[in-house]
C-alpha cells in the first residue's frame, strides 16, 4: 500500500503523466529529484506499471459503447474467460463479478451493427451460456485517476 505522499504522486501522474517532476513536487511539497527518486522506486516496485494515453473511442469512430453480462458454462475459469475475450480488440475491460453474472465486459463499437456482431462473437465463445447487454446512452462520470484524491 502507498503512502500519503507517494499517493498523491500518483494521482497527479494519472490526472496528467505528462506533469513535470517540478509541477508534482510543488502540489506535494518536494523537490523534482525527490519525486524522480520516488516515481522511479513507483516503477521497480510495480506500483506504477506505465503511462499511457486516454483517447476518446468516438475520436476513433468508436461510437457505440456497451456493457455485456456473461453468464458461463460450470466450472469456466477467469482465465478462460479472460482468453475468449482478449481476441476481441473491442473490449475495453473485463471483470468477474459477484452476483448472476460471472463476468461484466465494456465494450465500444463504431455502431450498433458492430456491436451486435461483437455481441455474437462473445455469445458464441464455448464456455459462454447465455449474455446479457446494455447499451450506455450517455457517461455521466469517468474517472481514470488512481491514488488519494487530495
Amino acid at each position: 500500500m502507498l503512502n500519503e505522499l507517494d499517493a498523491r504522486i500518483v494521482h497527479a501522474l494519472a490526472e496528467d503523466a505528462r506533469r513535470t517532476f517540478a509541477d508534482i513536487g510543488a502540489l506535494v511539497g518536494l523537490s523534482a529529484p525527490a519525486v524522480k527518486r520516488r516515481v522511479d522506486r513507483l516503477r521497480a516496485d510495480g506500483a506504477i506499471t506505465g503511462f499511457t494515453v486516454r483517447v476518446d473511442p468516438a475520436a476513433l469512430g468508436w461510437e457505440t459503447e456497451g456493457f455485456i453480462e456473461i453468464y458461463c458454462r460450470h466450472n469456466t475459469s477467469p482465465e478462460a474467460i479472460r482468453r475468449g475475450l482478449e481476441r476481441n480488440p473491442e473490449v475495453a475491460s473485463a471483470s468477474t463479478v459477484t452476483g448472476e453474472a460471472d463476468a461484466i465486459v465494456q465494450v465500444f463499437a463504431s455502431d450498433m451493427r458492430h456491436f451486435e456482431r461483437v455481441l455474437e462473437r462473445i455469445a458464441g465463445e464455448p464456455f459462454v451460456e447465455r449474455t446479457k447487454s446494455v447499451l450506455v446512452l450517455s457517461p455521466l462520470l469517468r474517472r481514470y485517476s488512481s491514488g488519494s484524491p487530495t
